[in-house]
């Protein structure tokens, strides 16, 4: 959420940051958004005055009466009486005003980076750079769902009879080789210096609309019936939760944690949901890395982060790129975003296994954190990033380390979770 002292000073720059994110839709909305702002600023200045001069009135009275002055006191008193029904008029529209200020300045979007590039879309961000060598066997490799079950490791149809479409049963190995993914990426992060965490995995609402858009809340969240509570699609949203409006001291800066969680999306509109594998899915487990921090550390902070992931995957003989998002693809609250992607042998191609993104203050502003500065406080950047994500990461890690002859290589840095086995086998 942008400042509305910055948008009022800067409405230009303002509707062309939303053309630059081809959502021309919105535009209006800085004008409106100013309008409203005007006439609650307008109603703030009325009413305080109104209240300076009652208090005024008020004083005057006994000196009033004390001086024998009679009907000049009943005057006062008169003014004194008419004041309370437009001080109330003005305290029910100064709340109203300000609702709707804040409704429009959570639908406008964030300033974006100027390195951002811009494009409509996904179809238009920007490779980066690639990190190993993209490989294809000389063998033909399986679906990612024939794999899992020849290792005896998958069973759809039984989540399909208990849950319904997009969910899956892990057994055996794979389940093994899930957990042994994200118990690695636990230690990989405590070891850069992240404070392990696990948070609660649901959520206010009021939490739910500091983190995010109410599209992306609209299209992803679960709500529990009858209660204030979400489903938490990611633990970013929890762990950005914890420090809602709270005064951080400076000299705890940055704060860095990584999180562990599974995550609940709806995936409203995403197409895939019906197919037969588990790419995209109602429910997985994450392993994610959050960053609160000051402002003029938060790009450093970004490059740090999807670093570690490329290491990550890197580590587990994965090939990888990065991808630039460009402004069309980058979501309302978002600066700058890059996608990590990994390379399927199968496809021929790089699919997304996680994404790092810059928020500057957004996030920091809808939810009131702020670092306590020598002066005056000020807002925190936060920033987020997938560290991985089973059994998408999943996806990648079988069709990277397979064999002809159906095994799957364990790479040494995943062998401690593993018993030590050095592959695992089809049953």
């Amino acid at each position: 959420m942008l400042d509305i002292k910055f948008v009022r000073a800067n409405p230009d720059a303002v509707k062309e940051n939303i053309r630059r994110k081809f959502k021309e839709d919105k535009l209006p909305l800085v004008d409106e958004v100013i309008e409203l702002d005007k006439a609650h600023r307008e109603a703030i200045a009325e009413a305080d005055s109104l209240r300076a001069r009652r208090n005024s009135m008020s004083k005057e009275i006994g000196a009033l009466i004390a001086g024998g002055r009679k009907d000049e006191a009943e005057a006062a008193k008169k003014e004194v009486s008419e004041a309370g029904p437009r001080l109330a008029e003005l305290e029910k529209l100064e709340t109203e005003l300000a609702a709707k200020v804040r409704g429009i300045m959570l639908v406008i979007p964030n300033i974006i980076d100027p390195s951002v590039p811009i494009g409509r879309d996904d179809s238009e961000n920007v490779e980066v750079q690639r990190y190993g060598e993209p490989a294809v066997p000389d063998f033909d490799i399986p679906y990612h769902v024939d794999i899992m079950e020849s290792l005896s490791g998958l069973d759809l149809d039984a989540a399909r009879r208990v849950s319904g479409n997009g969910f899956y049963y892990l057994t055996g190995d794979v389940a093994r080789l899930h957990s042994a993914i994200l118990s690695y990426a636990r230690e990989f992060m405590i070891e850069k210096g992240f404070t392990y965490c696990v948070p609660p995995f649901l959520i206010r609402e009021n939490v739910v609309t500091g983190v995010m858009s109410f599209t992306e809340m609209e299209a992803m969240m679960y709500k529990v019936e009858g209660e204030d509570l979400y489903l938490i699609a990611t633990s970013e949203y929890s762990m950005i939760g914890r420090y809602i409006d709270q005064l951080l001291p400076k000299n705890s800066m940055p704060q860095t944690m990584t999180s562990f969680s599974p995550c609940f999306r709806k995936e409203v509109g995403a197409h895939g949901i019906e197919e037969r594998g588990v790419y995209r899915i109602h429910q997985f487990d994450k392993q994610e890395m959050v960053v609160v921090c000051e402002p003029q550390d938060s790009m450093e902070w970004y490059a740090k982060m999807w670093q570690y992931t490329v290491e990550f995957f890197r580590t587990l003989d994965i090939p990888v790129r990065t991808l630039e998002c460009c402004s069309g693809d980058l979501a309302d609250l978002k600066v700058k975003s890059v996608d990590v992607e990994a390379w399927s042998p199968r496809q021929k191609k790089y699919f997304e296994v996680g994404s790092c993104s810059n928020l500057g203050d957004a996030q920091a502003r809808r939810l009131g954190i702020r670092i306590k500065g020598e002066k005056e406080n000020y807002f925190a950047h936060t920033l987020n990033n997938t560290v991985v994500a089973p059994p998408r990461a999943l996806i990648a890690f079988l069709e990277n380390n397979l064999h002809r002859d159906g095994s799957v290589n364990i790479p040494i840095a995943l062998r401690p979770y593993m018993g030590n086995n050095t592959a695992i086998y089809p049953r």
